[in-house]
Order: C-alpha cells, then sequence, then structure tokens
C-alpha cells in the first residue's frame, strides 16, 4: 500500500512538473509560428536598418505572413535614426514600434530611457533552451542582456575581419625579398607593427598598381580605433573614476599607428567609405583589407549577381583571398544587431514571437546564407553548417575565422550616451587624419567624454562601465 501511494505521489508529480514546464516538441520557429496563429489579421511594425540590412529581412517575411496571418510593415531607418528616432517616438509615447532592430551599442540608452521590454518570460515559456546555448559566447551576454536582465535575442554577429590576398603573400619572390628586408615570414600579420610593414614593402613594390592595404577612413573609424586600442592593451575609461583614457600613451600611440597606415594606403583614403574600400578590394588594387563578413562571400562571387547585388563590381580576386582575425588577435564586434520588443507596443507576446521566428536556429540559417544579406553568422550551428560550409571552396576556413574572431572580438561601448561618446571620438581622429597632433586630437575628445559622463551622472556611468567589464568581450579591465 505505501509503495502504491509512494508510486501515485511520484506519478502525480511528474504531471504536475510536465504541467508548469513548457514543452518543446516543436522547434523554436514552428513553436513561434503556432503561437502567433492566434494574432493572425494583425500588423506589427519593425525596425529595421535601411538597405540591404532590410533587404534581407524582407526576403523572409512571406514565409511568416503565409503560416501566421501576421502582417509585417517593415519600417527602415538609418543606423543613427534606429536609436535617435526610436528614442524620439518613446519618449512622445506614439507606441509607433512593435518590435525593434537593436544594435548592441544602443543597449544602454535603451534600457536608460525605458524603450525596451524584459523578455525572460516569453522566453522561457516559447524558447527551446539549447536555443539560447547556440548563440556564439561573444554575443550571448552583451547583444541580449543588460543590467542582468535579458531584453534582446541576438540576430546578427558582426564582426572584423582581415582580407589578405593569397597569390601576393604566397608569391616566393615577395616571400623572399620581405623576409630578408624585416627577417620574419611574409604571412598575415599578428601586430599593427607586422600590418604596417606588410602594407608599406607591398605599397613600395606595387603601387599605383596594388596598394599595401585599405580600411574606410571617411566614416565610423571608431571602431577600428576600438579594436587596434584594446588590441594594444588599451581601456576606455578607469573603473574607479570614470576619467577617459583614450587620451593615454597607448591611446595616442594607437591612433599615431592609424595616421601611419593611412600613408600606405590608396590617396584620399582618409574620404574612403565601405564601398571606395570595397570596389578597391575587388578590383584587385590591395593586398589587404579590414571590414565586415559579408566581404569574404562577395569577394568569391557568392551570389553577386543577384539583383540586390547588382551594384557590387565583379571580383578579380576570386580563389585568392585569405581570412584572419585583426592583428593582436582583437577583432572589433562592429555593430551588430539584436531584436527586442517596444515597451509601448500593444503587441508585445506577438512582436516576440516575431522575433523568436526570425532568429531562430531554422530562420537564421537562411538569413545568412542569402547571398546578399549583411546578417552575419551568430549562432554556433551557422558556423558548423555542411550547406554553408560548402557554399564556395573555402567557405569552411571563412567560417572558421568568423568564429575565431568573434571568440577575441571586443566589444564597442554599451553605455548610455554610447552615440555621443563615439562622435566625439570619430572627430578627434578624423581630424588627426586631416593632420592634427593625435593627443591634442584626442584631449578634446576627452573633455567632450568628461561632459558626456557628467550630463549621465559619474556613478551611474562608473556602474554601467563595470557591468560593461564584465562581459564576455571586454577583457582588457584593469587587474
Amino acid at each position: 500500500m505505501i509503495r502504491k501511494m509512494v508510486m501515485w505521489c511520484s506519478v502525480t508529480v511528474i504531471l504536475l512538473a510536465a504541467a508548469i514546464v513548457p514543452s518543446f516538441a516543436q522547434n523554436a520557429a514552428e513553436r513561434a509560428v503556432e503561437e502567433a496563429k492566434k494574432y493572425a489579421g494583425r500588423t506589427i511594425n519593425v525596425t529595421w536598418e535601411a538597405g540591404l540590412q532590410a533587404q534581407g529581412i524582407r526576403a523572409v517575411l512571406p514565409e511568416w505572413e503565409e503560416k501566421t496571418g501576421v502582417k509585417v510593415n517593415l519600417v527602415e531607418l538609418s543606423f543613427w535614426d534606429l536609436h535617435d528616432k526610436v528614442i524620439t517616438e518613446h519618449l512622445a509615447a506614439t507606441g509607433a514600434y512593435d518590435a525593434l532592430a537593436i544594435s548592441y551599442a544602443f543597449m544602454g540608452d535603451f534600457v536608460n530611457a525605458g524603450v525596451l521590454e524584459p523578455i525572460e518570460p516569453w522566453v522561457t515559456k516559447y524558447m527551446p533552451p539549447q536555443d539560447m546555448e547556440d548563440i556564439h559566447p561573444a554575443f550571448k551576454e552583451a547583444f541580449q542582456y543588460y543590467g542582468g536582465k535579458l531584453y534582446a535575442l541576438a540576430a546578427d554577429g558582426d564582426v572584423f575581419v582581415l582580407y589578405y590576398r593569397k597569390d601576393l603573400f604566397e608569391d616566393e619572390t615577395n616571400r623572399k625579398e620581405f623576409s630578408e628586408k624585416h627577417g620574419y615570414e611574409l604571412a598575415p600579420p599578428k601586430t599593427w607593427k607586422e600590418f604596417y610593414e606588410i602594407a608599406k614593402f607591398f605599397t613600395d613594390k606595387y603601387a599605383p598598381e596594388i596598394y599595401g592595404a585599405v580600411i574606410q577612413r571617411g566614416m565610423q573609424s571608431y571602431s577600428w580605433f576600438t579594436g587596434e586600442f584594446v588590441g594594444n592593451g588599451g581601456q576606455f575609461f578607469d573603473p574607479e573614476t570614470m576619467k577617459p583614457l583614450i587620451n593615454s600613451e597607448i591611446g595616442v600611440q594607437t591612433l599615431k599607428e592609424m595616421v601611419q597606415q593611412n600613408e600606405v594606403m590608396p590617396p584620399g583614403v582618409i574620404k574612403w567609405g565601405f564601398m571606395e574600400a570595397l570596389a578597391a578590394w575587388l578590383d584587385g588594387k590591395v593586398a589587404m583589407l579590414i571590414t565586415w563578413p559579408p566581404i569574404g562571400r562577395w569577394s568569391e562571387g557568392y551570389g553577386v549577381r543577384t539583383k540586390q547585388l547588382s551594384w557590387v563590381p565583379p571580383s578579380k580576386v576570386v580563389g585568392q583571398v585569405g581570412y584572419a582575425p585583426m592583428p593582436n588577435g582583437r577583432s572589433t564586434l562592429a555593430a551588430g544587431f539584436s531584436v527586442g520588443v517596444a515597451s509601448q507596443s500593444k503587441n508585445k507576446e506577438l512582436a516576440y514571437l516575431f522575433a523568436q521566428w526570425l532568429t531562430s536556429p531554422e530562420t537564421s540559417l537562411k538569413l545568412v546564407m542569402l547571398p546578399f544579406t549583411l546578417v552575419d553568422p551568430f549562432r554556433l550551428s551557422h558556423y558548423q553548417s555542411v550547406i554553408y560550409r560548402n557554399a564556395w571552396d573555402n567557405a569552411g576556413e571563412y567560417l572558421d575565422t568568423l568564429y575565431e574572431a568573434a571568440r577575441g572580438g571586443v566589444l564597442e561601448l554599451n553605455l548610455p550616451g554610447a552615440r555621443e561618446y563615439f562622435a566625439a571620438l570619430e572627430q578627434a581622429i578624423t581630424s588627426a587624419f586631416a593632420g592634427e597632433d593625435p593627443q591634442k586630437a584626442l584631449d578634446g575628445a576627452v573633455a567632450k567624454w568628461e561632459e558626456i559622463t557628467e550630463r549621465f551622472g559619474r556613478e551611474k556611468q562608473k556602474e554601467a562601465y563595470a557591468a560593461y567589464l564584465d562581459l564576455q568581450n571586454a577583457m582588457w579591465k584593469l587587474e
């Protein structure tokens, strides 16, 4: 009798547990679709970066709309309007948006302003636990959490990659001449000193037909400064006082290095943006390029004849491209995206379900493999995908490099006011490129950083910076 009672109690506990713990017989995409069907007929407004970023999302929307009956109005905004306009709409309490594309650097401002709804309850209810574990560790914390709360789902694995011309690096004459001159083998640069020496070697030998390297210098230079500065041992602030350290010896050294690098790049590079750098690379005019992952696909001609990529010049470097992390092994995690739920949305659960579907292993693999997408691998299953690894001859090497680059990746600041800190640093870099003394330029940026810190509250910023330093890829904190 006692044994029967124990067995009955055990069965009761199991049944109760089954009722409490969500069942995940369906995958994340299927579960999101099934739950969203009850909202059929509704429309949600989703922000996304205008251009190719949005084109990729639009390519998969028909599947969602057909399966759920829920329409998506994709609101295309410029990168900075994804920050500015979203905050403006929130402060005006318009309820204009439901799901938000969030660059992780915006998290501090968004949480500080109350823009985002915590999503932990929906994740627990609807997402298979293994899907969260499938996120690359570099993106799992910074792209999804802020202040210990879960606010978004990772959607894009932006990381800088060093592309190099294998035909030039493996040429026996080049190898012999370089090693005789510098005393080490010609190979992808492991330090910024090597980067400059290799770039200078190729420029001296081949210019103006071929220059040693190119990096876009006319916009967003703070992202390249971040990786180089941190790789050199720099830190943005003193964590005890919040005194800016970008004008320290390491900061000035970094900016001087960047100015020196410009001397061995194509003329006029200080005004070049993404397109100019891309065109020079694809035309075979440079030996090295540091930029985002899509160029790795386009270099090999992967899908570039699609309508969306009709503006991309034909690649003259197919089969000649090698991949490596940035020098010092610290590649900037530059501006990657996640998807969150707007706190003023009238369709919060539906917005979450769309985010789960979009970022699920099933849907996101389709996205990252689209030829014209700017959405980059961010799940472990993306890097391991047999289909993706066979998309072109060295696609496996490409994916392995993206994984390794992210593993040692450097997070940009995500504090409240990050957009303002970036703008002040960008102005200093631009001034140094134009001829101003790097120390003076960075001193000017520090004065602005101090003003920003005071305005947001030094103690509050100190707490935010401490949390930032604890993130997976902020590994340069002071001992």
